[in-house]
C-alpha cells in the first residue's frame, strides 16, 4: 500500500484514487509528510501524557474533516510544513532525547506508508501511540501495526444523520466499530508503572444536543469493557467552520454532561477516564509553530 507514482491513494475509506505525488487527495494531503507541530504534549490521558508530556506529531490533512475540528488550522486549512521522511525520522529521535514518554502520531492516516519507513531508518525505544479519528480501513492498519503499542481512536458518530451533518459522511460507525474491533484484538492492555505500553483507549467528545449518540456509543463499547480503556471528552469549545450549525455555537452544558456521565457508570464500565467541563477552553488547543 505505498504511494508511488503509479498508485492511486486509497488509504482511507474515502478511497478518493489521487495519485498524490502530482496533487493532493481528499484529505488535502500530497506525498510527502507534513506537519504543524511537535512537542512534548502534557493534556493526553494521564498514562499517556505521564509526567514529562508525550511526544506529539501533529499532521496535517485529514480524511474526515468535522466541521467543529480543534485543530481546524492543521486538518482544514493545512497550516504546516512538508519534511522527508529522514526528517521525520529524526524528529522521533529528538523527541525521545527530550524526554518523551512515547510518541504520539495525531491524524497519522494518511501518511501510514511514510510512517512506516521512517520508523524503518529510527525506532525510539519507547512506546508509540496511534492517535486517530476511527475513520479508518483494516487495509491501513495493518501497517500501523507494525510500529504502533497504543491505540487512541475517536469514536466520533453513532448515528448515520449526525456523521453526514458533521463530517459529510454516512457509514462512519459501522467503518469505525470495524476498525476499532480490529485494534483492540491486536492489543492487549498492558501498563508500565501507571503508563500505557500496550492496548486500546476509545475517546469520545460529547456534542451539544448530541447526548443520546453519546448513549449509543457507550452501549455499543460496554462489550469491549474488560478489554479496552474509554475515554469520555468534556472539552467540546466552538470553533472551525460552524457558522451554518447553531447548535454547536455554544459549550455543553452540566446536564448534558451529567447524562452521558450517567450512562458511563450504568453500563459497567470500570475501565474509563472522564474529563471535567472545565476542560473546555482554547488553551488547550496547542499554538502551531509552521
Amino acid at each position: 500500500m505505498s504511494i508511488s507514482k503509479t498508485d492511486s491513494c486509497r488509504l482511507c475509506p474515502n478511497e478518493c484514487g489521487v495519485n498524490r505525488v502530482n496533487r493532493a487527495g481528499r484529505c488535502g494531503a500530497s506525498e510527502k509528510p507534513k506537519i504543524a507541530k511537535y512537542y512534548l504534549h502534557p493534556f493526553e490521558e494521564p498514562c499517556v501524557s505521564g509526567k514529562r508530556g508525550s511526544g506529539t506529531v501533529f499532521f496535517c490533512g485529514c480524511g474526515l474533516k468535522c466541521v467543529f475540528c480543534q485543530n481546524y488550522a492543521v486538518s482544514n486549512n493545512l497550516t504546516g510544513k512538508e519534511i522527508t521522511v529522514k526528517e521525520l525520522a529524526e524528529i522521533f529521535r529528538r523527541l525521545e532525547d527530550m524526554g518523551a514518554e512515547n510518541i504520539n502520531l495525531v491524524n497519522p492516516t494518511h501518511f501510514v506508508p511514510q510512517i512506516a519507513e521512517a520508523f524503518s531508518l529510527y525506532r525510539p525505544k519507547i512506546p508509540v501511540v496511534y492517535n486517530t479519528h476511527g475513520y479508518e480501513k483494516e487495509e491501513t492498519l495493518e501497517i500501523a501495526n507494525t510500529f504502533t503499542d497504543v491505540y487512541l481512536p475517536d469514536m466520533k458518530y453513532f448515528s448515520p444523520k449526525v456523521s453526514e451533518r458533521y463530517s459529510g459522511i454516512k457509514n462512519y460507525f459501522p467503518v469505525a466499530s470495524k476498525a476499532i474491533d480490529f485494534m483492540i484484538k491486536c492489543r492487549k492492555t498492558r501498563f508500565n508503572g501507571d503508563m500505557m505500553t500496550s492496548g486500546v483507549i476509545v475517546r469520545h467528545l460529547i456534542l451539544p444536543l448530541n447526548t443520546a449518540d453519546s448513549v449509543e456509543i457507550i452501549k455499543w463499547f460496554s462489550q469491549y469493557k474488560n478489554e479496552a480503556y474509554f475515554s469520555l471528552l468534556g472539552q467540546y469549545t466552538p470553533f472551525g467552520k460552524i457558522e451554518n450549525f447553531k447548535e454547536l455555537q455554544r459549550r455543553i452544558t452540566r446536564r448534558e454532561y451529567e447524562k452521558v456521565y450517567s450512562a458511563l457508570l450504568d453500563a459497567g464500565i470500570e475501565n474509563y477516564f472522564v474529563q471535567e467541563l472545565s476542560s473546555a477552553s482554547e488553551e488547550y488547543i496547542p499554538k502551531w509553530d509552521f
